[in-house]
């Protein structure tokens, strides 16, 4: 398989996963046939240019996406180095550590919290899931009704898209944050 092809096969089929589309149904929003998509994502076939613009349509993403290989991106943050967000209500601070990429929905935050009022928060989207890593201190976190208490090393995950808390029982405490966006 030559390497346009293979990354043409990839694409197809990571843009399609991320929709959450059927061979048949991106099939059937692009107007191509079943089996010439099902070709394109095994890496057979050469696709002509009016089938990679209608696939890149129906899957709304930009051409290029669907043509040329994803580069794998190395991102640093030093400890100390990112946006921070802090509320207006706690002793609490999240930096954002990454972002969404194109072909995930979720972000990564370090959160650093002190003793004192608790971090409330509102439901998220429809959907949200957070997974949370203490890595030091102590810290009641999950939904407010129902909050456990976390030790360094411990992880819960829970929906974010009902009322949850965060709240430091040690001073000094962090924990990794991932928002899934689902």
């Amino acid at each position: 398989m030559s390497a346009p092809i293979a990354a043409i096969a990839a694409s197809l089929h990571r843009e399609r996963t991320r929709m959450g589309l059927s061979l048949a149904e991106l099939a059937r929003r692009a107007g191509v046939a079943k089996s010439t998509l099902s070709q394109l994502e095994s890496g057979i076939g050469n696709p002509s240019v009016e089938t990679l613009w209608a696939l890149s349509v129906a899957l709304n993403v930009p051409f290029a996406r669907l043509v040329e290989p994803v580069k794998p991106r190395v991102q640093l943050i030093r400890a100390g180095e990112g946006p921070k967000f802090s509320s207006d209500t706690a002793d609490y601070v999240a930096t954002l550590l990454a972002s969404c990429p194109p072909n995930a929905r979720r972000d990564i935050y370090l959160v650093s919290a002190q003793i004192g009022e608790p971090r409330r928060s509102d439901p998220h989207s429809p959907g949200v899931v957070e997974h949370v890593i203490l890595s030091a201190g102590r810290a009641l976190v999950g939904p407010t009704d129902e909050p456990v208490e976390l030790h360094p090393g411990d992880y819960i995950s829970y929906p974010g898209d009902a009322p949850h808390i965060f709240e430091a029982l040690n001073a000094d405490t962090s924990a990794v944050l991932v928002s899934e966006h689902v």
